[in-house]
């Protein structure tokens, strides 16, 4: 992986990591408000794991090899 594919990956990650960031804001909000849609819930808290799951797969792209 040459430094500009990095740089690239190491950005994707910081903002994959602002929108988890805010998606747990949101979530933390809308568990206050009884008219909150369960369904509206469900679809956040998908989008935060796919999030998670994305950022740990990007992150693992950037960790050397250690078995080579």
């Amino acid at each position: 992986m040459n430094e500009a594919q990095h740089i690239d990956l190491t950005h994707r990650i910081d903002k994959l990591r602002s929108e988890h960031r805010a998606l747990d804001e949101e979530l933390e909000n809308l568990s206050h408000d009884p008219l909150t849609d369960d369904l509206q819930m469900q679809r956040l808290k998908k989008r935060k794991l796919f999030l998670k799951d994305s950022i740990n797969h990007l992150e693992h792209k950037l960790a050397p090899d250690l078995s080579a």
